[in-house]
């Protein structure tokens, strides 16, 4: 794999340039067996890009039928359905050749893969092509057994500028969120966990978390450090509420080598009932540390 400059600034500053390289090896730009069958058991996708017509990051949810999300070649997965009418990234998926970052995140097994590259749209929703696809280790990912699909009526969009105090309290009993960042040949897709705390709405403006440990790549800190713009997605995982924040985002390097990361919101669209799944109760991951105080 090859890093950009954002990536490799933060791999030296942190100095793990060597495991980075090592890391890079398992990304690929084809889908193999298991990652194909992997993705056709899965209800559920997220999806990372920039709207076109403003710029804004965010981060998308898809769900369906497990099979909605399959490979339809060793470098292309085809989606079918998409995000809705008032999704932000509605428009995005309508044009050809968009920037996609693609995660599929089954709480389940405890597994995820990222396959990041170009959208286009089809009869039936639409295309990746296949940049990048790689899988990461089960690291602060919490479990849940099963899912259920409910049948929910559909709701309006809420949308504002800023967070309500509720909102604010739902991001901070969150356990899972997922990143949406972009550079200049891409974007990408990625997942954040830890036990409820590890998010904190400082403000109605301000979000922050700790940047736990990884694999090193530091590819969302790397697109950080080179364009700020960020989407955030949390999600309510028995009510399938979604809410969607876009904004911008930079990295504090404290002195004892902890990472925090800063987000501003620009604005925040919440969709009650956006998705038919509703999951068991999590366990959460031994790997996860006890929020700051």
């Amino acid at each position: 794999m090859t890093y950009h400059a954002g990536s490799r600034a933060v791999q030296d500053r942190v100095g793990v340039r060597g495991i980075a390289d090592h890391q890079g090896q398992a990304v690929g730009q084809g889908i193999r067996p298991v990652a194909a069958a992997f993705l056709e058991r899965q209800p559920m996708l997220v999806l990372g890009a920039a709207d076109p017509a403003s710029g804004a990051v965010w981060a998308s949810l898809l769900t369906g039928e497990p099979g909605f999300v399959r490979a339809t070649g060793p470098h292309r997965i085809s989606v079918v359905g998409g995000v809705g009418a008032g999704d932000p990234l509605a428009t995005a998926l309508r044009a050809p050749d968009t920037p996609v970052g693609t995660i599929a995140l089954d709480p389940r097994t405890r597994r995820r893969m990222r396959l990041n590259g170009r959208a286009r749209p089809t009869v039936r929703g639409f295309a990746v092509e296949a940049d990048q696809v790689f899988s990461n280790c089960p690291k602060y990912l919490q479990r849940r057994e099963s899912y259920e699909t409910v049948d929910r009526a559909s709701t309006t969009a809420r949308r504002g500028h800023e967070l309500t105090p509720e909102q604010r309290e739902f991001i901070e009993s969150s356990d899972t969120f997922f990143l949406a960042t972009v550079h200049e040949h891409g974007a990408d897709a990625s997942h954040r966990g830890g036990n409820p705390g590890f998010v904190r709405a400082a403000s109605p403006h301000e979000l922050s978390w700790r940047d736990y440990p990884g694999n090193s790549m530091f590819l969302t800190l790397g697109n950080l450090s080179v364009d700020p713009r960020a989407g955030l997605l949390f999600l309510d995982w028995v009510s399938g509420s979604v809410l969607q924040l876009t904004g911008t985002a930079h990295t504090e390097f404290d002195q004892d080598g902890e990472r925090t990361v800063r987000f501003i919101v620009a604005e925040v669209v919440e969709t009650p009932a956006a998705s038919p799944l509703t999951w068991t109760a999590p366990e959460y991951s031994a790997a996860n540390p006890e929020p700051a105080r």
